[in-house]
């Protein structure tokens, strides 16, 4: 969402920012604001983790309380977490505008939590700002109306690009970790399905322990807080090929990811940043919503079966990263702007016209 904000920052408009707390460590959270010289938000709900029931209606009242405190013309939501959701069913029980950046995404798998979230908050919002002609026409064929989405691309590309040249000359992550550009396997897992599962996530270490034999290059894995936790409760251990370090800034993973020989990963944004990066994924998930990815050649859907994920490494190992970045030209968050103000003046208008 950082260029969105810029874009509203850029063009003096009247916004705020509205932060649930859903992510409150420090690399999750407060770094962002810092790293990318973000104004501060105007709200925090401190909501923190818990079940997602629990996590959802203490957003989903907070949240509204906020928005019947400020009645903004609408409300800007992104991807597909409980926050997203949350802030989209408050906006629209108050019969406040919704938008959805990153709208039409589908994975077909309703076992994950956030597949439900896309397709409620899909279906509640008034503009759908989907990242490719694939998701438009997801949504079409769900019944939603054409002149509600608006094709902008995916706003990662334009973080992708701006905050690339802010990571350049940060401090050196690959230096510090003592690791060589394109010598090391780069992986993030943390998706319930898989860490909460014992087989599961023994299965995705076993992999990426043969990959770094096979390979003689290292594993490195920046695990966030939860998957410590269920590798500790699990009793999982690794070698010294994996290195388990701690969750890393925004811009260090930045660092990490566009230098790494290949990106392993149950994260749908992270295979987005691959792609666009021309570092070559494999997937540990037996689905994805971002089936450009494949499409075009970036990334293979790889499971969680050890010799499965050895098998589609070393097709990627293999691949020449000569793809085209289907997520946009980098004026995602212009196109938002445009599409916002055009809506709202037009809807002003109705208003005023209805009332005589």
């Amino acid at each position: 969402m950082s260029p969105v904000i810029r874009e509203f920052e850029k063009h003096d408009l009247d916004y705020f920012i509205l932060h649930t707390g859903q992510h409150y460590s420090y690399d999750m959270d407060r770094v962002f604001f810092e790293q990318l010289e973000l104004p501060e938000a105007r709200y925090n709900l401190d909501v923190g983790s818990g079940p997602h029931s629990t996590q959802t209606a203490s957003m989903l009242s907070g949240i509204g309380n906020v928005l019947m405190e400020e009645l903004p013309e609408a409300v800007l939501v992104q991807g597909d977490t409980n926050t997203v959701l949350a802030g989209a069913l408050a906006a629209s029980k108050l019969h406040i505008k919704v938008g959805h950046v990153e709208a039409g995404l589908r994975s077909y798998d309703r076992s994950m939590p956030e597949e439900t979230n896309r397709v409620l908050t899909d279906h509640c919002s008034d503009y759908l700002f989907v990242p490719t002609e694939g998701a438009r026409k997801i949504l079409l064929g769900e019944g939603i109306h054409e002149e509600m989405i608006f094709t902008t691309g995916n706003t990662i590309v334009d973080a992708v690009r701006e905050n690339l040249k802010i990571a350049a000359v940060q401090p050196s992550v690959i230096e510090k970790l003592d690791v060589e550009p394109k010598g090391y396997f780069l992986v993030t897992a943390h998706r319930q399905e898989n860490v909460d599962e014992p087989q599961r996530f023994l299965s995705i270490l076993k992999g990426l322990e043969q990959l770094s034999q096979e390979y003689h290059m290292p594993v490195i894995y920046p695990i966030h807080p939860r998957s410590r936790k269920r590798m500790q409760e699990q009793g999982l251990h690794t070698s010294s090929n994996i290195r388990l370090i701690e969750p890393l800034d925004y811009l260090g993973f930045l660092q990490l990811e566009s230098e790494a020989r290949l990106i392993l990963t149950d994260s749908g944004g992270v295979q987005e940043e691959a792609c666009i990066l021309g570092v070559p994924c494999v997937t540990l998930r037996d689905n994805t919503e971002r089936p450009e990815t494949v499409e075009v050649g970036a990334n293979v859907i790889a499971g969680i079966e050890a010799e499965r994920i050895v098998a589609c490494a070393r097709v990627m190992m293999e691949r020449e990263a000569v793809w085209s970045n289907p997520f946009g030209d980098g004026t995602a968050a212009e196109k938002i702007r445009r599409v916002l103000r055009l809506g709202i003046e037009k809807q002003n208008i109705i208003n005023l016209d209805s009332c005589g």
